[in-house]
């Protein structure tokens, strides 16, 4: 566990089976958080803008998932950060998950060994 007593905050959509994954491996090393899922309950401009701030919105927002797919092209094209929090604001699926709050920093995406590194 991290050196902070501050609660984890695990960020995703409860379906998504790398959410799952992640979910599992943080019950399975004895990693309490909250989840917070941003398909039913939203996502803030804040976090989205800390997020993109912290990573690079390239990062945050998921272009690989069907929901960035299927935009129009012109939604797509000349893509920055305030257009990608937009996108991201208006359909949280663009979201790339999980995003996990470890307070001083977060982590996109599930490797087992970057949780590992990190909550050590």
């Amino acid at each position: 566990m991290t050196a902070s007593s501050k609660t984890l905050h695990l960020f995703g959509i409860k379906a998504c089976d790398t959410m799952k994954k992640a979910r599992t491996w943080l019950e399975e090393h004895g990693v309490s958080y909250e989840f917070h899922d941003y398909k039913t309950a939203g996502i803030d401009r804040e976090h989205l803008t800390q997020w993109c701030n912290e990573h690079g919105w390239q990062v945050v927002l998921n272009r690989a998932g069907t929901t960035f797919r299927k935009l129009e092209d012109e939604r797509k094209a000349d893509l920055d950060q305030s257009k990608a929090i937009e996108l991201m604001l208006a359909q949280p699926s663009m979201i790339k998950r999980p995003v996990l709050d470890l307070g001083d920093r977060t982590l996109i995406g599930f490797k087992p060994e970057s949780y590992s590194a990190a909550l050590k």
